[in-house]
């Protein structure tokens, strides 16, 4: 069971866990961000969040302090000993009193300051859930066998459910109980990939925007799209979840 420490930062709407269900415009909306030794990345990180957003870092096995600089910097922290990324999300979601949800990586690599754009979307009813679709900000930042995985997916995502994305949606905005009400199972790199599948096969306006992509922070390592080996572990996620 993963272990949760309280939230100390955001504005004063952050809502404690078991808030009511959405009731009008006024919101109130975490920012899930998954880590493993994501220390490094958090403090630009977390400072370049706007007002308005709670912070929910989950912890997912880290050994370089992550959940301690968390804490410091006033986030709530979620230890989750569960290995994989679908567990971080799960536990950061399932944590969260808000009645949005924000998910993004921790590695700095995704701007916080993009989410009210994404966020509005969601808010006005224009649509359940938002991704972001990442757009490069140099050249040579997005690695040849990760956009190729990507693309793979998302063709065969398209071609079997009709899904109206160009990218596994590494940034997702949207209300918190119906997420947890499309019961996505898995725990490992294949989460992203069920839970499109499962919002459109429910029925969800699913709408994608673009978001700039920038180079990781210094002195953090990414765990899938900076090896051809951590590609290959996650096309395995991938393809255990993918529609026949």
């Amino acid at each position: 069971m993963p272990v949760t420490t309280p939230r100390a930062h955001g504005s004063a709407d952050a809502a404690p866990r078991g808030s009511t269900p959405y009731r009008g415009p006024v919101t109130t909306c975490d920012i899930v961000l998954p880590c493993r030794d994501e220390a490094a990345a958090l403090p630009a990180l977390i400072a370049s969040v706007p007002e308005g957003y709670g912070v929910v870092v989950v912890d997912n096995g880290s050994s370089d302090g992550t959940a301690e600089v968390a804490a410091s910097l006033g986030a709530q922290v979620v230890v989750e000993p569960t290995p994989g990324y679908g567990a971080a999300v799960h536990a950061g979601v399932e944590a969260s009193g808000a009645d949005l949800v924000a998910v993004l990586d921790g590695d700095g690599s995704m701007d916080p300051r993009e989410l009210p754009a994404l966020r509005a979307l969601v808010e006005s009813g224009e649509a359940d859930m938002v991704c972001g679709r990442r757009r490069p900000v140099t050249r040579g930042l997005w690695p040849w066998h990760a956009r190729a995985g990507n693309a793979a997916v998302l063709w065969w995502l398209r071609r079997r459910t009709g899904l109206p994305l160009h990218d596994i949606a590494p940034v997702r905005v949207c209300r918190r109980e119906p997420l947890l009400a499309l019961g996505v199972e898995d725990r490992r790199f294949g989460y992203p990939v069920e839970l499109l599948t499962k919002a459109q096969q429910a029925g969800w306006r699913l709408v994608e925007r673009d978001i700039s992509y920038r180079p990781r922070a210094e002195g953090t390592r990414s765990k899938v799209s900076g090896s051809v080996r951590g590609t290959v572990r996650a096309a395995r996620d991938f393809a255990r979840v993918l529609p026949r």
